[in-house]
């Protein structure tokens, strides 16, 4: 049997799209503030929301599981007959 995910686990997509925005909003404030051109500043923002975003979620792969995550992937492992999921 599996147990829901914790308000934690289910939040954090939110936490690494919400900081993305706020670097975007940051870098697309710095060019709107240096240039005073809003399509220009809009571009850098957009750019440094993608940016930010493939950063943040390529460091959060990047993080090896605890010992309650590798217990959860060991049962879901076992649920599944023990294929590996590849």
């Amino acid at each position: 049997m599996m147990s829901a995910p914790s308000r934690r686990d289910r939040t954090r997509p939110a936490e690494l799209v919400g900081l993305s925005a706020v670097l975007g909003i940051f870098a697309g404030l710095v060019v709107l503030m240096s240039t005073r051109d809003v399509s220009l500043s809009l571009v850098f923002l957009g750019i440094a929301f993608i940016v930010a975003l493939v950063g943040l979620a390529m460091l959060s792969l990047a993080v090896q599981p605890t010992g309650d995550e590798k217990l959860d992937i060991r049962e879901q492992d076992n649920e599944q007959g023990g294929r590996r999921g590849h």
